[in-house]
């Protein structure tokens, strides 16, 4: 049993801690420590819950209509294009954000930011339900204890990534850093768009 929630650990630690819209995301908001809490609750509960899902046999049902990832490919395509251009917006300003000063969006504005990147996202269904689900599924009587471990991963990832981007905080009090993580997160969001569409 301890074999087996290490390995999904493991197994969702590779899969997790990848740059993606979701967590270039999350350590924006945790920069600026801006409702940090709800979302790195919502990020780590959603990949649990998708775990389950596939553990549960949602992985079959989604190979089996492969217009459901069709959707979310073309949605998601969409909406990382959007963010991609309020990001590249963002860094060409002179005015940048000032950190302790309450510039942010409010949270039913982030939270739903957060889903839409974690549900709009076709990656996140081959990761955690497919492929989590499958490998969590090889293993009969451990498959929930593997799922268990997989979902830790992703709450210890999201938890550290959050919390831990305040760290970044003296690097962000120059305008500059802004400019260029925004940079950086409008050239990932065109790049993952562009994935999408040509896949």
């Amino acid at each position: 049993m301890v074999s087996d929630l290490i390995a999904g650990f493991l197994s969702g630690a590779v899969l997790i801690v990848a740059i993606g819209p979701q967590n270039s995301y999350v350590l924006r908001q945790g920069v600026r420590r801006e409702h940090v809490l709800p979302l790195v609750l919502v990020c780590a509960s959603a990949d649990a819950l998708l775990i389950a899902a596939g553990i549960a046999g949602l992985g079959a049902v989604i190979q089996a209509q492969p217009v459901f990832l069709g959707l979310a490919r073309y949605g998601g395509a969409a909406f990382l294009l959007l963010y991609g251009l309020a990001s590249a917006r963002r860094a060409l300003r002179r005015e940048q954000v000032i950190l302790g000063v309450a510039t942010g969006v409010p949270l039913g504005v982030a939270l739903a930011t957060c889903l839409g990147f974690t549900f709009l996202n076709p990656h996140v269904y081959l990761d955690t339900v497919i492929l989590l689900g499958s490998l969590a599924s090889q293993r009969e009587e451990g498959r929930w204890v593997f799922g268990a471990g997989a979902a830790g991963a992703s709450f210890s990832w999201f938890f550290a990534l959050g919390y831990g981007a305040r760290f970044l905080a003296p690097v962000f009090a120059n305008p500059i850093s802004w400019r260029v993580l925004d940079s950086l997160i409008s050239l990932t969001m065109f790049g993952l768009a562009g994935m999408l569409i040509l896949e």
